[in-house]
């Protein structure tokens, strides 16, 4: 019977105990270079998942990880063994990243993608005012906050959850629109939008209360505005050992 994948790359990030394991698979399962493979084996945290979503953002090549660093969120457990077998019986978790449109306060603008969450954060002391519009509608005329952040399913358990937003179920069609340290409205919550709702965030006076903007780890300073929406044009795919996808781990994380 044909095997699902035929073509296997290892990626590590660079810990030892990641690099270590990368060696040892290597060492046992024939491999290929990342842009010839059918799936993509990842050895580390989330942090590499996230790096290896983005590094074949638009391939369609799917990402399996390995847990070889600290939460896992992310990952499968690490096992030497069966490893064919269990890409083999894995199940595909299909996502989209935010696509991020920042113009700065020199009028250029600059684009990135989020597979967790798009926010905009205080450069100084000063508190961020934000307007905020839904879909071409003003939400929200005055945020007054260290930032805003709108995550995506996968990255309601990241930084979204830590700052009080609400965990999204993978299939839930749904972005979290969360405030930073929000100031005024003093009792403004998470905001839950539709996944199609086009986010459109200004910044009151740029020049005087700076704010950066974030697309997980790509950042823009000084920026005017940001536009955000999800990106359904581009698939990320993750496989996960059966019983463990993402609505799994998602649920379990909602009852703690």
């Amino acid at each position: 019977m044909a095997r699902r994948f035929k073509q296997i790359a290892f990626i590590a990030s660079p810990t030892p105990d990641a690099r270590e394991a990368a060696e040892l698979l290597m060492q046992r399962y024939d491999h290929v270079p990342p842009e010839e493979a059918d799936v993509v084996v990842g050895l580390g945290g989330d942090g590499l998942m996230l790096q290896a979503l983005h590094r074949f953002m638009g391939s369609g090549k799917p990402v399996y990880g390995m847990n070889r660093g600290t939460v896992g969120f992310l990952m499968n457990e690490f096992h030497l063994d069966d490893l064919i077998e269990r890409l083999e019986v894995a199940q595909r978790s299909v996502v989209h990243p935010l696509l991020m449109v920042a113009t700065d306060v020199l009028g250029l603008t600059h684009t990135a993608r989020a597979v967790n969450e798009v926010y905009m954060l205080r450069q100084t002391h000063q508190t961020a005012k934000l307007k905020i519009s839904i879909d071409g509608q003003v939400r929200l005329p005055e945020l007054i906050a260290d930032g805003v952040l709108a995550a995506t399913p996968v990255g309601s358990t990241a930084y979204n959850l830590s700052v009080g937003g609400p965990i999204l179920p993978i299939s839930s069609q749904l972005i979290a629109l969360t405030p930073i340290s929000a100031f005024r409205p003093r009792r403004q919550g998470s905001v839950l939008l539709p996944s199609h709702a086009r986010i459109r965030i200004e910044v009151k006076d740029p020049e005087y209360r700076p704010v950066a903007a974030v697309a997980d780890h790509t950042e823009f300073r000084r920026v005017a505005r940001v536009e955000t929406q999800l990106d359904r044009s581009t698939d990320l795919v993750m496989l996960h050992d059966p019983g463990q996808g993402m609505d799994e781990r998602i649920l379990r994380e909602q009852f703690g």
